[in-house]
């Protein structure tokens, strides 16, 4: 037999459609060509898979060798396709029994030596090959990650040896189990660690609670920062879903998914010198950026007035939409993006307006100039801008008001999302302008008092509905049924105008 044909899966976005690897072995001068919308780094394959094929043992079959990947419209990149192309000259070659051809899937980079390397994507080719109903072969070191699929059937092989043998009906791999029970979660830095604050303390815990976004300002050293990064300890634990959708984003990137971050709700914090591709992804073909990787999470934008605007304002759509779509010329991709924002940033230049100690040395115009570098309808999408003040030295070597950790805190958090969920099935933060109508019903005399405060501070139609959002979170807080005036003061005592 001179054709075989081998099931692989390419990957587009965090799909991963199933391509058959067809080869062709005729008669002729030594020749190997692959066919198929193939990138540079596919072709290139052809070099790895010879020096493979005869460093496993075999013979490198003679003539012309024609692999077609199919669909000839899907593209194909990397180096994933190495371990279907040398399975199918095998098999084409009779080294292999075409027996059991139709019954696997397979993908790896081959060293020159034969061994397997991991590759990107296990996650998303893992998913697609449960819906097919085959097994899939991986790399070793992939296939712990491709085990976190429930209805996958992974074997993990360490060389192309291994495969053919698989291929042949023999032991060559072994099916590999998930171990997800194993894995410890990671020491995360606790909130008790922080001196004072409380009230800041108690808006991270509603911005937790209901999944808002939230703008920390004030002088330098007061513990912003410290304060953002203990906001993923406080927030409830990952669903399996929300597992795997955040797992199969940094599967497909170019860092890839560490097993040991399964179930951890990702903290992304970019430098401020990053581009608007960084953020939110691109390429070609596109991948996700930092607001995918922080789904599920948090994105942690510190010094947000360095920030170039430009920058920010890429932000804005999926700040509203929870996806980010991006549209090249030869390519598409829709990425998941449901992150909480929380940005920090000093007040002006020199850092301390509105420090009751050291005097600002900013002119009025340059704190003017300095706070316009964030827009404002960035900054309308964001639905608490709290100040976090110097605390007094002496108060630092006081006992603390409050021994709250951040287990005692997730647990409340997580018993106002439960509430959320039974009511709404979505955050807060999620709810849609007929959900508010419906879930953030106000009475008379609070109608009133919300139309009075919008007029007085001009709000628009988004903050509107943004301040009706938090006052419904804090009313779950509070473990009140109803929103009252005290949740609506304390909400739009959260809205200032300015840094």
């Amino acid at each position: 037999m001179n054709f075989a044909r081998v099931y692989s899966r390419s990957l587009s976005g965090v799909n991963a459609p199933e391509v058959s690897v067809e080869v062709h072995i005729a008669g002729g001068l030594p020749a190997l060509s692959i066919v198929g919308l193939a990138a540079t780094s596919v072709k290139e394959s052809k070099d790895r898979v010879r020096a493979a094929i005869k460093n496993a043992g075999f013979d490198f079959p003679p003539g012309k060798i024609i692999i077609n990947l199919a669909p000839a419209d899907v593209p194909k990149t990397g180096g994933r396709f190495d371990l279907p192309i040398a399975i199918g000259i095998l098999a084409a070659a009779g080294f292999i029994s075409t027996d059991h051809l139709e019954r696997y899937e397979c993908m790896g980079e081959l060293a020159l030596s034969g061994k397997l390397r991991p590759v990107t994507g296990a996650l998303p080719t893992a998913i697609g090959a449960a819906t097919s109903g085959r097994p899939l072969v991986v790399p070793q070191a992939n296939a712990e990650e491709a085990a976190l699929i429930d209805d996958a059937v992974i074997y993990g092989a360490a060389s192309l040896l291994d495969v053919s043998r698989l291929y042949n009906g023999e032991s060559g791999c072994l099916r590999v189990l998930s171990r997800v029970t194993d894995i410890a979660p990671p020491v995360v830095a606790d909130m008790q660690d922080v001196k004072g604050h409380e009230q800041v303390k108690r808006a991270l815990t509603i911005a937790a609670a209901g999944a808002h976004n939230i703008l920390l300002s004030g002088p330098p050293g007061t513990g912003k920062s410290m304060l953002a990064q203990r906001l993923p300890g406080i927030l409830p634990a990952m669903t399996r879903a929300e597992a795997i959708e955040t797992a199969t984003l940094a599967s497909i990137g170019r860092s890839g998914f560490d097993i040991q971050q399964w179930a951890v709700r990702p903290f992304r914090s970019p430098h401020h010198t990053a581009s608007g591709v960084a953020l939110v992804g691109g390429g070609s073909p596109p991948l996700p950026g930092e607001i995918s990787h922080a789904h599920n999470g948090v994105l942690f934008l510190d010094e947000l007035t360095e920030f170039p605007a430009h920058v920010l304002d890429v932000l804005r759509e999926p700040m509203e939409t929870g996806s980010i779509n991006i549209a090249r010329a030869t390519s598409h991709a829709t990425f998941n993006a449901r992150f909480q924002l929380v940005a920090a940033c000093n007040p002006c230049p020199c850092g301390f307006a509105g420090d009751d100690t050291v005097v600002c040395r900013c002119s009025p115009d340059q704190v003017a100039r300095y706070q316009a570098r964030v827009s404002g309808p960035f900054l309308d999408r964001i639905d608490m801008i709290v100040p976090v003040p110097r605390i007094p030295y002496a108060d630092l070597r006081k006992k603390p008001q409050s021994i709250d950790t951040s287990e005692s805190i997730r647990q409340q958090v997580e018993d106002c999302r439960e509430v959320q969920v039974k009511r709404q099935g979505v955050t807060n933060a999620q709810l849609q302008t007929a959900d508010i109508e419906q879930f953030c019903g106000l009475s008379s005399d609070n109608e009133t008092l919300m139309d009075t405060i919008s007029e007085q501070l001009t709000l628009s139609l988004r903050a509107y509905m943004r301040v009706l959002r938090l006052a419904r979170t804090i009313a779950d807080v509070a473990h009140s049924g109803t929103i009252e005036r005290a949740h609506i003061l304390e909400a739009v005592g959260y809205r200032r105008d300015g840094l």
